[in-house]
């Protein structure tokens, strides 16, 4: 059984703050109610919060949920109130929104974007599509993505990877992207404005890539270990994110100084990335943490 966590998300407007949830509430719906009436045929949750007087307006999609106030009160007084409420509420069964309710109409978009790696093409989404990645390298790996499961069934897919809000696909020699990323993009749009399930819901917890699980795992390292996972996750990640790939710290040796890591996505066979790895991220390491390490090896994923 999943167990919620909420977190508090300031926006850019200061009258709407956005409840944040480690799971997934809605299958990629979006649904808007203005007032209690509303909301009472549709969304008992947003039901539980218009009896909250200075709630003007909610708005829930994917994993989050948006309030709007009205100026009766300031959100720092009240939104760790609210969170606590929400997270309560979730982990007490309680329904988000029915079955019956209509989605609010959001457009799906989905763009074919090029990554360093020829063999692997990048689809990027308007929507959040996952809280966690993922890899599957075969069909029987990817029993927890009903996504990647079907992507398979497509005999040019050697392997799916999933982040945030994209998908990257590495294909097999047989066909060139010109020739099918047109019928792989509008496969992917309509999946997600379908609501299909991308990740099962314990796909996280069963393959131990949950928030808890992480930190839990990350406290357990030694000093040196941790501060090259932080300087991955704050200098490296975000560029191969960017790439369609992922870097993933798997040990340090701290007799050899040696440090390995498992390419995935993009990064996984592309055949710059060994240069990378060594003129880009051994150098920095070497730079920033002077005598712990010596040599970087990559594990293709």
């Amino acid at each position: 059984m999943n167990t919620f966590k909420v977190s508090v998300q300031e926006t850019t407007n200061n009258a709407i703050v956005k409840f944040e949830v480690n799971h997934f509430i809605t299958q990629h719906q979006s649904f808007e109610f203005n007032n209690i009436d509303e909301a009472k045929a549709s969304s008992p949750l947003a039901q539980q919060l218009f009896y909250l007087p200075f709630v003007k307006k909610v708005y829930i999609s994917g994993n989050f949920i948006a309030v709007e106030r009205y100026n009766i009160v300031e959100w720092h007084d009240v939104q760790d109130e609210v969170a606590q409420q929400i997270e309560a509420y979730l982990n007490d069964g309680g329904i988000v929104v029915e079955d019956t309710a209509a989605p609010k109409k959001v457009p799906v978009t989905v763009y074919a974007e090029s990554t360093p790696n020829p063999s692997v093409m990048k689809f990027v989404a308007n929507k959040k599509l996952v809280n966690a990645l993922f890899e599957f390298t075969s069909i029987d790996e990817a029993k927890l993505s009903p996504l990647a499961t079907e992507l398979f069934h497509f005999p040019f897919v050697k392997s799916v990877f999933l982040d945030e809000n994209y998908v990257s696909i590495t294909k097999y020699d047989m066909a060139e992207w010109q020739d099918i990323t047109i019928e792989v993009r509008e496969f992917i749009k309509n999946y997600i404005e379908n609501g299909k399930e991308i990740v099962t819901a314990n796909a996280a917890e069963s393959l131990e890539k949950s928030t808890k699980q992480l930190d839990s795992h990350f406290d357990k390292l030694d000093d040196t270990s941790k501060e090259i996972i932080n300087i991955l996750e704050e200098y490296v990640k975000p560029a191969v994110a960017s790439d369609g790939g992922n870097i993933q710290f798997i040990s340090y040796d701290a007799d050899t100084k040696n440090v390995s890591v498992l390419l995935q996505g993009a990064c996984s066979g592309c055949p710059s990335s060994t240069y990378t790895l060594k003129s880009g991220i051994e150098n920095m390491l070497k730079e920033m943490l002077p005598g712990k390490v010596a040599m970087v090896e990559a594990i293709n994923g």
